[in-house]
């Protein structure tokens, strides 16, 4: 009996719901001033993306290439870039509204607390960000898990196991 590989897309959504739930609990529970909390989520993505690769090359019965594996981790960070895409543009409008204010708040803090930002410089940054909130948060989001889909798809192709020869022609 042949063994069912799990798609990409089923890895996607799965990691996309963990990080969505993740990101609902710690705005639940007014979590969002602690940074590392956003570290731990993008950890978890990254831990589920070299699994994800290793999991793939063992469910191929190890007969896979670096490229192969590769592809399916970031196809599968493809899923969770377009998943958590339409979250953040959902919760920004419709969920969670006040998510604006709390994060111009929380960057009204950082920017006041720095010497080096000029004080007139603090409102006109904040009235930039408000206004193009949504594209700049799914811009930033979009970068920074491709990012990690990258380094991930590549750490996870890197340690799965491969029993091809590269020497041979593959058909």
């Amino acid at each position: 009996m042949e063994e069912k590989v799990t798609s990409h897309i089923i890895k996607g959504v799965v990691l996309s719901v963990i990080s969505i739930v993740f990101s609902t609990i710690v705005y639940v529970f007014n979590l969002y001033e602690m940074q590392s909390l956003s570290l731990i989520n993008y950890a978890i993505l990254f831990c589920g993306l070299i699994y994800g690769c290793i999991l793939y090359s063992n469910e191929n019965k190890n007969q896979v290439t670096f490229g192969n594996v590769f592809a399916n981790g970031f196809k599968t960070t493809a899923v969770i870039i377009v998943i958590t895409s339409l979250y953040t543009v959902l919760s920004v409008k419709f969920l969670f509204p006040e998510i604006i204010d709390i994060s111009l708040r929380i960057s009204r803090k950082g920017m006041e607390s720095n010497p080096n930002i000029p004080k007139d410089s603090i409102e006109l940054n904040l009235n930039f960000v408000r206004k193009y909130f949504i594209p700049l948060t799914l811009g930033i989001s979009m970068a920074g898990l491709a990012i990690l889909g990258l380094i991930g798809s590549l750490i996870g192709a890197a340690v799965a196991k491969k029993n091809t020869n590269p020497f041979e022609n593959q058909s």
